[in-house]
């Protein structure tokens, strides 16, 4: 049995003078040491050990880091390696019980120091690797941003989208090499934000401050119409409220969104959760176009959109929890590949508007049972000098819930 041969230590702009006794010890006993450059940086010049530096992309590193299994490996990793940092990352590949970590404070935590922010109380977000659009579904009156930047062109990207969406009022505080000599702070509003001397090592700070007359949108289900580009083909907002319930989204799940039309049901369904996954299933090639610019523009960048008409597209898909489908729903072997597809306790719901489509759901209810609902919408309208009722198509809605298999 090998025991703990790695050792993950978070050092801060301090350097190894700012290390505890332990993580100073993890440090000057290993055999090996595995960081960036800047982090390498920080050991004596004549270190004569052997050292590991990180490659793109960083698999390889990681592979080099388990071919020294058994040997004493240390990591430098910046601040606290577990919150969006390279201790994710190995400790998906190596066992827990091999490694040692030591945190140092993270920027979130650093940054809160010097703003006397709650920590519980902020929406924190790394842009690190990942498309700055997500900050998109962060932003709100009264919102308080910690953003880990890419890069010294970060916080103008930031504050370009701040501006874009209404907030061009939002203090924007750029925090520079926290913890070390050259630490410095930078403040500006992000419609004024005009800094271009940025060090490379910087985390954002944004107190969200709205135009006057713009409003939030809500991260619950159930969006305005219009907060989408669409060609007719959207789930009308209260249909989409009931939907998105029915569905029933849960941390971390995967959402198959079949004929998605403007990709309206995986987009709300990812705004729920942070961790909640969505594919949107469309063929047709303009409104693959309006499901990228909608989850751009919503802060979900990372809907997995696949071009392709169900339920041939929906071969190799990895396995759903949920699976919505809004269109299609009369094509031969649909269902057959979606109930084998979904996961035990997974959650089949179809919305259809004509009686072929209700007769397609009653088939498949016949197969596997579910329930239905009839969804129907008014929605009051002008009818001359007065205000009289209008229905939206009715909506049959079903849902099968597929049981755990029995042993």
């Amino acid at each position: 049995m090998v025991g703990k041969w790695l050792s993950i230590v978070g050092i801060g702009e301090d350097g190894l003078q700012g290390l505890s006794a332990i993580a100073r010890s993890l440090v000057d006993q290993a055999e090996i040491i595995v960081g960036g450059d800047r982090h390498l940086a920080m050991l004596p010049s004549d270190d004569q050990r052997q050292k590991i530096t990180w490659t793109s992309p960083i698999s390889n590193s990681v592979a080099d880091i388990i071919q020294h299994r058994g040997q004493a490996v240390c990591v430098l990793a910046s601040g606290d390696p577990m919150c969006y940092g390279i201790g994710v990352t190995l400790t998906k590949q190596i066992p827990i019980s091999e490694i040692t970590i030591i945190p140092a404070p993270s920027a979130f935590s650093l940054a809160c120091a010097r703003l006397g922010w709650s920590l519980t109380e902020v929406e924190t977000v790394s842009l690190c690797g990942r498309p700055p659009e997500l900050i998109q579904s962060y932003i709100y009156a009264g919102a308080r941003l910690l953003i880990l930047s890419a890069g010294k062109d970060t916080p103008g990207i930031v504050a370009k989208i701040l501006t874009q969406r209404g907030f061009g009022n939002s203090k924007i505080t750029v925090l520079e090499r926290m913890g070390g000599t050259q630490e410095r702070i930078v403040e500006s509003t992000a419609a004024s934000w005009n800094e271009t001397d940025i060090a490379a090592l910087n985390a954002i700070a944004v107190d969200c401050v709205a135009d006057s007359g713009v409003v939030s949108l809500p991260r619950i289900p159930g969006l305005p119409d219009n907060a989408y580009h669409h060609d007719g083909q959207l789930t009308k907002h209260e249909v989409r409220a009931i939907t998105l319930a029915t569905l029933a989204p849960i941390p971390g799940e995967l959402l198959w969104d079949v004929g998605a039309g403007c990709g309206s049901i995986s987009i709300e369904w990812m705004r729920t959760h942070p961790r909640c996954r969505a594919i949107a299933i469309e063929q047709n090639s303009t409104r693959l176009q309006y499901i990228a610019d909608n989850a751009a523009a919503l802060g979900v960048p990372n809907l997995q959109i696949v071009a392709g008409k169900a339920p041939n597209s929906l071969q190799n898909l990895p396995q759903p929890d949920a699976i919505f489908i809004g269109g299609s729903v009369t094509a031969d072997g649909l269902f057959d590949i979606c109930w084998s597809a979904l996961k035990p306790g997974g959650r089949l719901v179809a919305n259809v508007v004509t009686i072929e489509g209700e007769q397609t759901l009653f088939n498949w209810y016949e197969k596997v049972g579910g329930n239905f609902t009839r969804i129907a919408i008014q929605r009051a309208e002008p009818i001359g000098k007065f205000l009289g009722w209008r229905g939206m198509a009715p909506v049959t809605q079903w849902i099968a819930i597929k049981s755990f298999a029995i042993h």
